[in-house]
């Protein structure tokens, strides 16, 4: 049997187990029809789909997963971090009739939510004449009265919009919820047809399906077209809260797709009414980039401190003020989240009769408004089913505000302001088969969010969308949703041609932001590379460890353990476990994998610059961090060590295709100043300790291998290793990329691309102060040993990480400042805020 007819006999079947639970038999099957055939979208993919065994799907589980990885593709569940995106290999099939009635009413939908929000901020008719309770806006916090103005008017405030919608058991749609706030999941519906078109072309390509390019080419239009009136070349920024938000990645892959720079709000100020990028060396340097349109992903209470939140560090201060002027245009209008009430449901159907003259297509999940006695009689006398067919939610909260409340204490809530509470009906959600992993796919329920966007003078829905299987799993299964052609002819998402806009061409300056991000990504990534290679050569000479303390046997593996110990402390005596923990635990500092994790946030932080190739880095690193973990043998520690240096290598070959603009001069910058650091520290605690002759040579040794530096001294010394040969080397040798000499000479090329250098900054200066004293060593002097320590030589080490530590200071100040942090009024003392100092 393969896994679909096996999955339709035991549809036939309801005594056998759907695996999934008892899912009623009221379900809508959105792939077997009642008498056990296949649905019309699924039977021009028959034989292909037909076809798939357990093993086949296994194998084409196991790669989407690997694929998913490889593009660092991630979801941020709140409580339990990043966790890996899940992707079911069955997709959702749609015929083409069957879509074309839906798409009518996602149309229909979008128009009417546009109308809806240009009257609640406007003319408000329908609070006026009643059709819809003033309660039930006003309470809301979606409503900002701040745009409620003539001045804020926006005759198109809704570009884009995302309706999650649900199967009743008939088969119906229904919208479950309105999203447009800041709609999610473009970029993720994006990546599943990617990934799926990759692990089984065969059933793709017989599916003759719709591409997504054009409808992202469309959005791309819509969105510089809805730039203020007289501006002819749109800047359009991404707004995102930042890399700790839930759909990050959605943020990233939508920014890079459409070719928009990806910001947060500390890249972004206010001055004379604009909206600017701030540049280096803000606030000394004029902004040069004004920004005319913004996608925004921050909830729009959060997107001014000025006049929303006034704790919000996701916001600008002034964006509304700059909205009011018309200087900006933010996508959607800063007010949409209002739409997102469930309270508005009961009445669009009279809302739709009012603004468009038209009968509601799509039907909205059975909702009651206890503002309204009637709905109110009706939620209290149902407040004691399952949360299964019944739920009361606020209007405005999370559903699990309330879920943990009695009855009894549930209706006490709702009496004391029944306006803010809503009762729903739950539709029993069509089901549809998703792998288990066990060989056997499970019915599941599912739901479906569909995306529209304002194109030209119409609304037009993505022909396609994403599924979300309903499960409890910490990061959502979702899977891609696939619209098969009414003819093979019929061009992709109905979208004959999108006209291209005529721009010159320019590269977006990068934020203080951006470039810091880029500074410590170099930095991390030297750092993970540099205790990756001590690790190993350590690890080398394990065997050493156990000789006595005053044997000259493990004279070198002590000294080398040392300098671990130094760099990342000590968590234990065992030198196996202390091993396992630098590549394993991310909350001890100075260990590779805290590297790794640091690595990877600020890389995030600038997503939308990078290729897909970066994230195979950390692919690897946590693969080999799971076989690590699953082995406790002791050669799994070299092994997995190995490919996590291989990996982070893998990423200078990334680097080294960027564009040579600022951002790639400061990882180059910051992986220099940060090599230069761990070699003062390697030399530091190795070579300023006299061990004898014999444990002279096992550390030294130790240290040119550490240094990746050991074929080119034995090819110049011939083996004669000596302390004064190795400091030549690793110091002063201009030609070695791993000397310090070579680090700084490096340091003051990127330093000398960035905008803010002028050849005496700061930064400038101290660098030119430590090539100077590189230049001018007297390496015999500093070789030369008082008794069995070397003074001279300890002293220069200490002193130019000292200096190291300043530079990189300096850098920050000089080519990160982006002003003083933001601060709520509120917080600040009556005299401060006249300006004058408090006595």
């Amino acid at each position: 049997m393969t896994v679909l007819r096996d999955y339709a006999t035991t549809l036939a079947q309801p005594t056998l187990p759907l695996g999934g639970g008892d899912l009623g038999a009221a379900r809508y099957d959105e792939v077997v029809a009642p008498d056990g055939t296949l649905r019309p979208a699924w039977k021009g993919i028959a034989e292909a789909a037909l076809g798939l065994t357990p093993d086949e799907l296994k194998r084409v589980n196991g790669e989407i997963t690997r694929f998913l990885a490889d593009h660092g593709v991630r979801y941020v569940q709140r409580g339990t971090g990043a966790q890996p995106w899940q992707l079911d290999p069955v997709p959702l099939v749609m015929e083409a009739p069957a879509w074309a009635r839906l798409e009518v009413g996602l149309a229909q939908r979008a128009e009417l939510l546009n109308a809806l929000l240009v009257d609640l901020y406007g003319d408000q008719t329908l609070l006026r004449t009643g059709v819809i309770p003033s309660a039930a806006i006003f309470a809301h916090a979606g409503y900002l009265r701040p745009l409620a103005r003539a001045s804020a008017h926006d005759p198109q405030p809704l570009l884009l919009s995302a309706t999650d919608l649900g199967r009743d058991a008939a088969g119906e749609w229904n919208v479950l919820a309105d999203r447009v706030q800041a709609p999610s999941g473009l970029g993720y519906a994006m990546e599943n047809r990617r990934v799926i078109s990759q692990v089984m072309p065969a059933l793709y390509q017989e599916g003759d399906l719709h591409r997504m390019e054009p409808y992202f080419a469309a959005l791309r239009s819509a969105i510089l077209n809805s730039a203020p009136e007289g501006v002819t070349e749109p800047r359009v920024v991404v707004l995102s809260p930042g890399t700790h938000s839930e759909t990050a990645y959605d943020q990233a892959a939508l920014a890079s797709t459409l070719g928009f720079p990806l910001v947060q709000a500390s890249d972004l100020t206010v001055r004379g009414g604009w909206i600017w990028i701030k540049p280096p060396g803000w606030p000394k340097s004029a902004p040069a980039e004004r920004v005319d349109v913004i996608l925004r992903r921050v909830d729009a209470d959060w997107a001014d401190p000025l006049e929303m939140r006034g704790n919000s560090r996701l916001g600008v201060a002034g964006l509304t003020e700059a909205v009011r002027r018309g200087r900006v245009r933010v996508v959607n209008g800063l007010g949409a989240g209002v739409l997102e009430n469930p309270a508005l449901l009961p009445f669009m159907p009279a809302i739709c009769q009012e603004l468009l003259g038209e009968q509601l297509r799509l039907p909205s999940l059975p909702t009651w408004w206890c503002g309204d006695r009637a709905g109110l009689d009706i939620v209290l006398s149902r407040l004691g089913e399952s949360g299964e067919d019944f739920v009361v939610r606020s209007i405005d909260e999370s559903r699990s505000v309330h879920a943990d409340l009695t009855p009894d204490e549930l209706r006490a809530r709702i009496l004391a302001a029944p306006h803010r509470f809503v009762g729903q009906e739950r539709l029993p959600l069509s089901q549809a088969p998703v792998w288990s992993g066990e060989g056997r796919a499970d019915a599941q329920p599912v739901v479906v969010r569909a995306f529209t966007v304002r194109y030209r003078s119409a609304f037009r829905p993505l022909v396609g969308g994403l599924a979300t299987v309903m499960t409890t799993a910490a990061s959502p299964v979702t899977k891609d949703v696939w619209v098969v052609k009414g003819a093979p002819e019929d061009p992709d998402q109905g979208i004959v041609d999108v006209a291209p806009l005529e721009f010159r061409p320019s590269i977006p300056a990068l934020s203080p932001r951006s470039l810091e991000d880029m500074f410590w990504a170099g930095r991390y990534a030297e750092r993970a590379e540099d205790l990756l290679r001590l690790l190993l050569t350590t690890d080398a000479h394990f065997e050493e460890l156990a000789a006595p303390i005053d044997s000259e046997h493990g004279v070198a593996a002590r000294a080398l353990l040392g300098v671990l110990q130094r760099l990342a402390g000590r968590r234990s005596a065992e030198p196996e476990e202390e091993f396992r923990s630098l590549l394993l635990d991310g909350d001890r500092p100075g260990s590779a994998a805290q590297s790794l994790d640091r690595l990877r946030d600020a890389l995030e932080g600038v997503r939308d610059q990078l290729s897909n190739d970066t994230w195979r880095v950390f692919a690897h690193t946590d693969r080999a961090k799971k076989a690590l973990r699953s082995s406790q043998r002791s050669h799994r520690i070299t092994e997995s060590a190995g490919r996590m240096l291989t990996a982070v290598l893998s990423l200078q070959g990334v680097t080294a295709s960027m564009i040579r603009d600022p951002g790639w001069h400061m990882i180059e910058a910051g992986r220099h100043l940060e090599r230069a650091l761990q070699l003062c520290t390697l030399l530091s605690s190795t070579t300023t300790e006299r061990y004898g002759i014999a444990g002279d040579r096992g550390v030294l040794e130790g240290v040119l291998t550490a240094a990746e530096s050991s074929v080119t001294f034995r090819r110049r010394y011939r083996g004669n290793v000596r302390t004064s040969g190795v400091l030549e080397l690793l110091l002063v040798d201009r030609d070695n990329p791993r000397s310090l000499a070579f680090a700084f000479r490096e340091l003051r090329t990127h330093l000398a691309a960035m905008p803010a250098s002028t050849g005496s900054t700061r930064p400038e200066r101290l660098l030119e102060h430590l090539e100077t004293a590189v230049d001018n060593l007297d390496l015999t002097a500093l070789a030369t040993p008082t008794g069995t320590r070397r003074p001279r030589l300890q002293r220069f080490f200490e002193g130019t990480r000292a200096q190291l530590m300043q530079l990189a200071d300096s850098i920050g100040d000089v080519h990160f400042a982006s002003g003083p942090p933001p601060q709520s009024l509120s917080s600040l003392s009556l005299t401060e805020l006249r300006g004058t100092k408090a006595s």
